[in-house]
């Protein structure tokens, strides 16, 4: 046997135990949700054929030619009972592109599909494109929003890093033939973490924006933002309104932005959203719920204080360490709610709960006190209840 014949077939063994391991939950947590013991997607996901050259002619060694780097920030769809993942994969080449993964049961066995996705470019091309946020709107279609990003033109010479970040849009019918329309247009510099709701609100396709004034910092913008536009194959906001403000030492001091698009309950909007504080370290990334009302998605009426969800153990080591990310979460016809959340900027996870619960913790949850005497009262507030029950 050659090397090409023995290396392919050790690789191809390893790659179908990857794929066929069972996921299994970390017993204990926090009542929420449940943890899983495995990543669900990282880089060792990808399809051997696009990384090996499978001739032995050109390639003796079964060398890899083509790297991926990791896989990360899944957007998320349940479709027919099975769950898809269109998960940013990144080449050892740093481009970004999109590819998708589907599950029968959304915790393990996610298979990449044979190619990634084709995503047309516009008149002006994307030098990166990543962190897909998939909305099934009422209008029909399934959309995809990105984060599209460019060289500033205005960087002084130079400077290779300086960049543009904007929100681009495509949809489609099948998940297989995208369609590219322009990019969202708004007044601020740069959009980031951009998200469509499912529902039209007055007549009009709805956003939930992250304007900044830079393409790393938010300057004076920041917040999760929303607005509305008349058309999407033409996308305009004249207006953004911030609706979830950043608040000063607290995990949303930094950074803030909507995560998937909001799950619609009897109660409300349930959203997952991410919140950046500075440390010593550098910036630590969380995920953090709250809940806007049906009449008026723009409107807040639950928002539990703290994160939900902060990396834990070997989620905290990665890429870019100390950071979890969700653009993806899917409800299924049990009322199981699965959210799937990026580690470090390099492998993807699950964690599952239901509405029930979700509900149950943005309703019931104490909103941030702001100070620490607040918060030392609302810890009394919780012993004493329970001293007193115990007492009973």
């Amino acid at each position: 046997m050659t090397i090409f014949e023995q290396r392919k077939a050790y690789l191809t063994e390893q790659y179908e135990q990857l794929i066929q391991r069972r996921n299994t939950v970390i017993e204990g947590g926090n009542g929420i949700y449940d943890r899983y013991q495995h990543p669900i997607l990282t880089a060792d996901h990808a399809p051997l054929h696009w990384r090996y050259d499978f001739n032995p002619q050109t390639n003796p060694y079964f060398m890899e030619r083509l790297g991926v780097h990791c896989v990360f920030n899944p957007g998320a769809i349940y479709l027919n009972g099975k769950y898809y993942l269109v998960a940013r994969v990144e080449g050892n080449d740093r481009k970004s592109f999109f590819a998708i993964a589907e599950s029968d049961n959304g915790i393990d066995g996610f298979r990449f599909w044979d190619a990634p996705v084709v995503l047309p470019e516009t008149s002006d091309p994307d030098t990166n494109v990543y962190d897909m946020r998939l909305v099934q709107h009422e209008d029909g279609w399934i959309y995809g929003l990105f984060c599209t990003e460019r060289k500033d033109p205005d960087a002084a010479p130079g400077d290779l890093s300086s960049a543009i970040a904007q929100c681009g849009i495509a949809r489609t019918k099948d998940m297989k033939s995208w369609e590219r329309l322009a990019d969202l247009k708004t007044r601020s510099n740069q959009q980031r973490n951009v998200v469509l709701h499912p529902e039209f609100v007055d007549g009009r396709y709805a956003f939930y924006t992250r304007p900044q004034d830079g393409f790393i910092d938010t300057g004076s913008g920041g917040g999760i933002g929303w607005g509305l536009s008349h058309s999407i194959e033409q996308a305009c906001i004249e207006e953004e309104i911030i609706i979830d403000e950043r608040h000063y030492h607290t995990i949303k001091e930094v950074k803030n932005g909507q995560g998937p698009a909001p799950l619609k309950t009897d109660k409300g909007w349930l959203h997952i959203a991410h919140g950046v504080r500075n440390t010593a370290a550098g910036l630590r990334y969380v995920l953090y719920a709250f809940v806007t009302s049906l009449e008026d998605p723009s409107k807040v009426i639950y928002a539990p204080g703290g994160h939900l969800l902060a990396p834990q153990g070997e989620e905290r080591v990665g890429d870019v360490s100390n950071v979890v990310f969700c653009n993806g979460a899917v409800v299924n016809e049990q009322g199981k709610v699965f959210i799937y959340y990026a580690s470090s900027d390099t492998r993807c996870h699950v964690a599952t709960s239901t509405v029930e619960q979700l509900l149950d913790y943005a309703m019931h949850t104490p909103p941030d006190g702001l100070r620490s005497y607040a918060s030392v009262q609302q810890r009394l507030t919780l012993i004493n209840a329970n001293l007193t029950f115990a007492e009973r």
